[in-house]
């Protein structure tokens, strides 16, 4: 009896591991020879094209990761670019394969939407910026002001909610593409603007005299951002949030993309099993054990993406903040690799 009990068990667990490689989504991607991912359509440092057409960007550098998991090729995917009014339904409806542009995860769009927020690969927070002729330092001074904001985001909601609590008015003044709101706002067509203070930071570098803005030190909510897929497929989800935490874990360690190849052969169990020197670790996700060494080689650690894309190295110059790792005092946490 304990033996066939065991068989039994044996064979469920084959059954289920058989089922964690069949998701449909990784099927599809292969069978089509890339990953589709959905990105903003314009932000510096997030996702946006450089003089030659060529997008750059933090989302960027997470569709080519997860296209490295999956094909051990970062060349291997394609950009949708997205507003926020569309973003969801192209997700839904199988346009996209993920959103990897700049999303904000929340309890209702976790639970009405069909749509699954699978981690956070930048932690931000809503803030406000104005022109330095309005002498405006703090956001209770804005009573009464027009504020451009976008339609259909957190941003919107969060901004409505923070002047209802101080008991405070503003007039929307609502506008779906991100540019014209910061072409609206550079012609005066509102007090203010709000949005994520990364997103802030990279318009106000668009404007023409770029130090006559002020983003104001107070944040209105926080804002963690990350990537989205479709509820109901266990293996996407699992490949989408492995990639990202391949990433940081990589960072943790001190794996590089120059070094990456010496890493090889270091005596350290965790390094060898982020690079798939320890066999096995991309079985259960139906791809090559190689999966994080590939990530890592072609598109870089989390602190090589952040660093050419928003850090001192960049146009952006955001400090990491609390982007930095845990242990130097930010919330960049990998789960493990194990």
């Amino acid at each position: 009896m304990h033996r066939r009990t065991f068989a039994i068990c044996a064979l469920a667990l084959a059954a289920v591991s058989s089922q964690a490689l069949a998701g449909p989504t990784l099927d599809t991607v292969r069978k089509r020879g890339y990953v589709q991912c959905g990105v903003s359509t314009g932000i510096q440092g997030f996702s946006a094209p450089d003089s030659k057409g060529t997008w750059h960007g933090l989302d960027v550098d997470m569709c080519r990761a997860i296209a490295a998991t999956i094909f051990n090729d970062a060349t291997k995917y394609r950009l949708t670019p997205l507003t926020t009014q569309a973003r969801f339904t192209a997700l839904q409806s199988g346009e996209v394969d993920v959103l990897t542009r700049n999303v904000t995860p929340t309890m209702a769009r976790d639970t009405t939407l069909g749509l699954l927020s699978v981690a956070v690969n930048y932690y931000d927070s809503q803030g406000v910026m104005v022109s330095s002729k309005l002498g405006v330092k703090a956001l209770r001074e804005l009573d009464g002001a027009t504020i451009c904001v976008q339609p259909g985001t957190v941003t919107e909601l969060d901004l409505a909610d923070w002047f209802r609590s101080q008991s405070l008015r503003f007039k929307p003044v609502v506008i779906e593409k991100y540019d014209e709101i910061v072409r609206a706002f550079s012609a005066g067509r509102c007090d203010a603007f709000t949005s994520d203070k990364s997103q802030l930071a990279a318009s106000r570098m668009t404007l023409e005299k770029p130090d006559t803005y002020v983003i104001l030190d107070e944040n209105i909510s926080k804002s963690p951002l990350g990537p989205m897929v479709r509820q109901g497929d266990d293996n996407w989800v699992n490949i989408v949030r492995w990639s990202l935490n391949a990433m940081l874990e990589a960072e943790e360690f001190g794996i590089t993309s120059s070094n990456v190849d010496a890493q090889l052969k270091a005596n350290s169990p965790n390094v060898q099993r982020i690079l798939g020197v320890t066999p096995g670790m991309g079985r259960n996700m139906g791809v090559d054990d190689k999966w994080a060494y590939h990530i890592v080689k072609q598109v870089g650690n989390y602190g090589e993406s952040y660093e050419r894309n928003l850090g001192m190295s960049s146009p952006m110059k955001l400090p990491r903040a609390l982007n930095a790792q845990w242990r130097d005092g930010g919330l960049m946490y990998g789960w493990p690799v194990r």
